[in-house]
């Protein structure tokens, strides 16, 4: 019967460390999960952060050309073919610019779009996760 009675309680311990053990991982899974998420917001604050730089900039660039535009026009009324070339030529060269900030705003926004994507399964993982482990 003592031999019994100790195997008994042998296992019930056996199935108790187990029972400990999981929720010390679902624990950390959970930090874990809180962590990732905090990342991730990080993640897009800077990179929204970056996209209006880069908008900032396109629109500075944008200015520019308008300008120059202005100029070629006015050197070309005063007989100075030289300064128009010269403006036309800038304006050119910011043009490719303002193609390639476009290029990079779009690609922002994806990887923006993405990390949203990611946020929103993580704030929702975390919240079930959350909710189970106050069960």
């Amino acid at each position: 019967m003592r031999r019994l009675l100790f195997i008994v309680k042998a296992r019930v311990s056996r199935l108790l460390d187990r029972a400990e053990r999981v929720d010390v991982t679902l624990d950390y899974s959970y930090e874990r999960q809180l962590e990732l998420l905090q990342t991730v917001k990080r993640g897009v604050v800077e990179l929204v952060t970056a996209k209006k730089r880069v908008e900032l900039i396109a629109e500075k660039r944008t200015a520019q050309v308008l300008k120059l535009e202005t100029q070629a026009r006015d050197a070309l009324a005063a007989g100075r073919e030289d300064l128009t070339r010269l403006a036309l030529a800038r304006k050119v060269e910011i043009q490719q610019e303002l193609r390639e900030l476009d290029a990079q705003v779009a690609t922002l926004e994806a990887r923006q779009t993405e990390l949203t994507d990611r946020e929103r399964q993580l704030g929702t993982r975390s919240s079930a996760s959350g909710a189970r482990r106050k069960s």
